[in-house]
């Protein structure tokens, strides 16, 4: 028996998803688009921080033209740079 309720999230995530695309569309150019679906492949959790980065940027309207491969190189240099400087020290006792 197919479980309605679990129909209709994968609707929804696929959705989501159609939507995601269609703006990273808008927002990247080809060369970008093909660079983030290299990192997607190989960095995962990367791109998905990468996804939302672009996603609240066009939201807020910071994103005046399409971004390009260089920039964003330098947008995944500075998401890889930002978890690098989180550091735990442990403290003798």
């Amino acid at each position: 028996m197919i479980d309605l309720e679990e129909l209709k999230q994968k609707q929804e995530e696929k959705q989501i998803q159609q939507i995601k695309k269609q703006l990273l569309t808008q927002i990247l150019t080809k060369e970008a688009r093909e660079r983030l679906g290299r990192v997607r492949l190989a960095h995962p959790q990367l791109a998905a921080q990468l996804d939302l980065n672009l996603m609240h940027a066009a939201q807020a309207g910071q994103i005046q033209e399409k971004i390009d491969d260089q920039k964003l190189k330098k947008i995944l240099k500075r998401i890889q740079e930002e978890k690098r400087s989180f550091n735990i020290k442990k403290w003798d006792q």
